[in-house]
């Protein structure tokens, strides 16, 4: 017996998470989509993981695109977090509006802001009900000073901490 959806969504937005963009290139476009659901895996090997929903557009992409980017979003940047995360957002060009920059050796953008970057490469992905549970091997990781603080989500909304 499981726990009924409303009630589960209800307890769970008690739980902070940061948030974050995961971002690829596929077909010559770059998919990004606002994430909540990141976590570090393992040290040795550096491993990341983040959750995306089965029928997620960038889901699809990473079928082909074996690298992606994650900008682990600031204090400031709620805009953006929301911005990626509007149903029925333009594929292209939909980060135009965003300030970002190539990453080292990843497929992706890097979001300008952002408290820290990981550059990964697909190491397995795992089916988990609606969602699939994507690990990574971390190729780049790099922090911006923690003046930049970090983005949570919580009890639905979100929130900048310094």
């Amino acid at each position: 017996m499981s726990a009924r959806p409303d009630d589960f969504r209800t307890a769970v937005a008690a739980l902070p998470a940061g948030v974050a963009v995961v971002t690829t290139t596929w077909r010559r476009t770059v998919w990004a989509m606002t994430v909540s659901s990141v976590a570090s895996v393992s040290l040795d090997p550096p491993l990341l993981l983040f959750c995306v929903h089965a029928d997620a557009r960038l889901r699809d992409a990473l079928d082909e695109a074996d690298t992606w980017t994650v900008s682990v979003l600031g204090a400031d940047q709620a805009p953006v977090a929301d911005w990626l995360a509007s149903a029925g957002r333009p594929a292209v060009d939909q980060l135009t509006r965003v300030p970002h920059h190539a990453p080292d050796v990843a497929a992706g953008i890097r979001v300008d802001g952002a408290a820290a970057w990981f550059e990964c490469r697909t190491s397995a992905i795992h089916a988990a009900g609606d969602h699939d549970v994507v690990v990574g091997e971390v190729l780049v990781a790099e922090r911006a000073g923690p003046e930049v603080g970090g983005l949570v989500h919580v009890e639905g909304r979100l929130r900048g901490l310094r």
